[in-house]
């Protein structure tokens, strides 16, 4: 039996979130709806902006480290591979990384340098834009895998904002290496259309030869497919990989099990912050089949805590609030 149900690797990220408006986005030339590379001083001078520079909300984040967080709080058994220094926010993402139950490689002192840091910035729509500054994270490598938790684990997950680091797509590409050795599945996801526009390349070369299960948006199916027809990039997905879930926003979710497709439907809810959606979904999907549940309840799992996240503010749900839908989840699947 192995340890771990899901071992995940990618860029350790303190989120700072704060509401913005359109007009804000429009003055400092930022791209909605995107996250954008941003140098150290940038991201520290619109920072200095909000609320007369305090501070907004913190939460250990980046997108693997998202889903890995949401798959524990469901009660999944996980571990998480990144790099933060030794400053202020690296006490603190080890320190939250341990208090939702995830094990890691942050053990012992940490390295010198500066812990990377994602703005994400929040419009009246709903929408969520982010400027990060990768800091220390950039530099992650294959000295951060920790090959015996990734052996005994179930799956491996990536995030495909790694291909922007050379150091960080070689480790993840050698994790995906020793996955496949030993019998541990792999999975990523795409992660952001732009990731998958300017770095198709970098991705394929994750991907390899295939991955067991991809995770990707709509817009990210049909770039990377370099197609305008959703249905010929769902066709070219089963190229890459054996199962894959492309989710729809309102819409819910698609599915390919290995054998058909097939849509979940979602409920509808009034959104007030996107943050952490496609991440939470994610991990409710993998805490699903790596915890009894097949696909389809997987997805219908997934669904639900997508739904709920976008009703508040943040990239995540509390530990309670994902026990409880849980909890209401495998009654319903009970009395059915």
């Amino acid at each position: 039996m192995r340890k771990y149900d899901i071992y995940g690797m990618g860029n350790a990220l303190v989120d700072i979130e704060f509401k913005v408006s359109d007009a804000f986005l429009e003055k400092h030339d930022i791209e909605k709806g995107f996250m954008t590379l941003v140098g150290e001083k940038k991201q520290t001078t619109l920072v200095n902006e909000f609320n007369g520079g305090s501070e907004g909300a913190k939460a250990c984040g980046g997108s693997a480290a998202n889903t890995i967080i949401g798959a524990s709080y469901f009660g999944a058994k996980c571990f998480y591979s990144c790099k933060v220094a030794d400053d202020e926010f690296g006490h603190f993402y080890r320190d939250d990384m341990a208090a939702a139950n995830v094990d890691s490689n942050l053990i012992g002192t940490l390295p010198k340098g500066v812990t990377g840091k994602c703005l994400v910035m929040v419009s009246p729509d709903a929408e969520r834009t982010m400027n990060t500054h990768l800091g220390i994270s950039e530099t992650l490598s294959e000295y951060e895998l920790d090959v015996d938790a990734l052996k005994n684990s179930k799956y491996f997950y990536a995030e495909g904002y790694s291909v922007t680091s050379d150091s960080a797509r070689a480790a993840v590409k050698k994790a995906m290496e020793i996955a496949k050795e030993h019998g541990v599945r792999t999975s990523m996801t795409f992660s952001d259309p732009a990731i998958v526009t300017y770095f198709k390349d970098g991705l394929n070369e994750l991907i390899g030869n295939g991955v067991d299960l991809l995770f990707c948006n709509k817009e990210e199916a049909m770039v990377w497919a370099d197609t305008s027809d959703f249905e010929t990039a769902l066709s070219a997905l089963k190229s890459i990989a054996k199962t894959y879930v492309v989710t729809l926003g309102a819409e819910g979710a698609l599915i390919f099990d290995g054998n058909i497709n097939f849509t979940i439907d979602t409920k509808s809810v009034q959104a007030v912050d996107t943050t952490g959606a496609g991440d939470l979904f994610a991990g409710a999907y993998l805490y699903g089949i790596t915890n009894g549940l097949n696909e389809r309840e997987s997805g219908k799992l997934a669904c639900e805590a997508a739904s709920s996240v976008v009703e508040k503010v943040g990239p995540r749900l509390p530990k309670k609030q994902c026990q409880s839908l849980l909890y209401e989840f495998e009654r319903h699947i009970v009395r059915r």
